[in-house]
């Protein structure tokens, strides 16, 4: 039985096994970058401060 071609995520050609289930390093360190960016995120509660304190803001450059 002959499985179908996986499409890349990013840009929709087919993948390689090489980067899979990318069709290349570019498109893997695409990917790569959006996770750094934060761009890839699970929704959740957000996270106390410790002791119900805000951290503290510095304005000076």
């Amino acid at each position: 039985m002959m499985s179908k071609a996986t499409k890349c995520p990013i840009c929709g050609q087919p993948s390689t096994p090489d980067y899979r289930p990318f069709c290349s390093r570019r498109c893997a360190d695409v990917d790569l970058g959006r996770w750094f960016g934060g761009n890839y995120r699970i929704p959740g509660e957000p996270v106390p401060e410790p002791d119900g304190e805000k951290p503290e803001i510095n304005d000076e450059t």
